[in-house]
């Protein structure tokens, strides 16, 4: 893990979006796609509107959520609806994105059909996460109900989790995938955050889920 420290958050959004860009982009001479796995919720947004402007062959970037919140994809709290609306626009309006998300009473329902989707862009060549104060990472919440199958190093691409301290199940791509992402960066902000990330490397993946995917990370802080 490495850690880069930004004198404020505009500044990490901008670095950052030129790092990605440029791994997106260098990931794009060697194959013909490059698969891009992005959390939602408010931590990417800043990165994603820098972002969106890089000038990149956009239509060969398959993006997909890291996790969803099993709404629909209208829903003001989906993952997918965030993403298209801060990181699929301008120049980056030509990107694929994979949603987690299909018709279903109940996502268990679905989870065979978005694997199929997925497994052909695995290993994620490039993976941004953000990070809770509780220690999550994507839907990986400490003590949640499907959380140790969700560590599992045999796991499925997907899993489901039903966090208790959250309205709906989750959808969230599994430890292994993340933590095989070929490049992989971690957006925090905050000193609360920063020192929730560093409680997590003494702790368990059980009690601190973003244990998991540390290893050859580079983690992003500002203020």
């Amino acid at each position: 893990m490495n850690i880069v420290d930004y004198p404020d958050r505009e500044m990490l959004a901008m670095d950052l979006a030129n790092r990605l860009a440029g791994e997106l982009e260098s990931h794009l001479l060697r194959h013909e796609t490059v698969s891009f796995a992005v959390p939602g919720g408010t931590t990417p947004g800043a990165v994603f509107d820098a972002l969106c402007a890089a000038d990149i062959d956009w239509d060969r970037v398959h993006v997909f959520p890291t996790d969803e919140r099993w709404v629909p994809a209208d829903h003001p709290r989906s993952n997918a609806r965030m993403i298209g609306e801060r990181l699929i626009t301008h120049r980056a309006g030509s990107a694929r994105l994979l949603p987690l998300s299909a018709p279903g009473e109940q996502p268990e329902d679905v989870l065979a059909e978005i694997e199929a989707m997925l497994i052909p862009e695995l290993p994620i060549a490039v993976l941004l996460l953000g990070m809770g104060s509780d220690m999550h990472v994507a839907s990986l919440f400490p003590r949640a109900e499907g959380l140790e199958a969700a560590l599992d190093p045999e796991a499925p691409v997907l899993a489901v989790l039903r966090p208790e301290t959250v309205p709906e199940p989750r959808i969230t791509l599994t430890a292994r995938v993340l933590d095989g992402a070929l490049s992989k960066h971690l957006v925090i902000y905050g000193d609360e955050k920063r020192a929730a990330l560093e409680r997590a490397m003494a702790l368990p993946p059980e009690e601190a889920p973003v244990q998991a995917i540390l290893r050859g990370t580079t983690v992003h802080w500002a203020e």
